[in-house]
């Protein structure tokens, strides 16, 4: 079954405010195989200008989609059992950091068939609790089938 075309356009209520801790950074980067020091020590970190470890350029993933709880509205239509990742991408305005608290507001910027799939494009806005712009990511999702 086709998704909604409604839904493009429509943007979720903020997220509840995720705590960024240097345990998750660590864990995220041991996942992805990034041993970069900057990742895992406080003092690498400083010693380039940071106030505590950054996290990797993808770690937004962990957060960002859950927080898009617009795609688990039934009246979408999403069947996660047939979703895969399609692509994503990260446009930073500042780094992410160890003790940061954010929050997310993800809006459906894009529901298109190609085949017999259906593509899903979310975009989050990330951001601190007190307001101060992060990061914005872009993830286009693929529910296989479901166009046809």
């Amino acid at each position: 079954m086709a998704l909604n075309r409604d839904f493009v356009g429509r943007a979720s209520t903020p997220s509840p405010p995720y705590e960024v801790s240097r345990v998750k950074i660590k864990e995220f980067a041991a996942a992805i195989g990034d041993d970069n020091p900057v990742y895992r020590d406080a003092e690498a970190a400083r010693a380039v200008g940071h106030p505590d470890v950054i996290a990797p350029p993808t770690f937004p993933i962990v957060f960002s989609l859950v927080g898009g709880s617009i795609l688990a509205d039934p009246e979408l239509g999403l069947n996660f059992a047939m979703v895969v990742h399609g692509e994503q991408r990260f446009e930073y305005q500042r780094p992410i950091h160890a003790g940061d608290e954010l929050v997310t507001v993800s809006t459906v910027t894009d529901i298109r068939s190609v085949g017999r799939n259906e593509l899903i494009t979310v975009r989050s806005d990330v951001s601190t609790v007190e307001g101060e712009p992060v990061c914005t990511t872009y993830n286009t999702i693929v529910e296989r089938g479901g166009a046809g």
